[in-house]
């Protein structure tokens, strides 16, 4: 959950926030090509070796700040898979979890750390199967 540390703390870093905006536009791009291209583009993102001293809330949140200055609304899979890149580009072993629900059918995506999700709410596991990790 997000602190009032980390939204201060991404507040002296907009670059943070800049970085998450030009991932959703590289998404956006990404998955004009289509779904395959975007999960390829998720997947090939690699764990750096942690050397920028970030916070993964504030990640998250520069992640939530880009979304609401972006030309559209961005659906959870882009939102997440651009929180799974960026955490990786600082180090973080995070995970994109696509996972869907039967009845009524709803799919939804989400950011786990070390099996926490990081970017959404903690029951999400529990009420989906998960049909990919990336």
């Amino acid at each position: 959950m997000l602190t009032l540390r980390a939204a201060f703390a991404t507040r002296r870093r907009p670059w943070l926030t800049a970085r998450a905006w030009f991932g959703l536009a590289a998404f956006d791009v990404a998955l004009l090509a289509g779904f395959g291209r975007a999960h390829e583009r998720v997947r090939s993102c690699r764990v750096e070796a942690p050397g920028r001293e970030t916070d993964p809330e504030q990640i998250v949140w520069a992640v939530d700040e880009a979304c609401v200055w972006y030309v559209k609304r961005a659906p959870c899979l882009q939102r997440s898979a651009v929180t799974t890149c960026l955490l990786r580009r600082y180090g973080v072993r995070a995970e994109l979890v696509i996972g869907y629900r039967g009845i009524p059918f709803e799919s939804h995506a989400w950011v786990e750390v070390d099996g926490r999700i990081v970017n959404d709410r903690p029951q999400y596991q529990t009420c989906f199967t998960v049909l990919d990790r990336l």
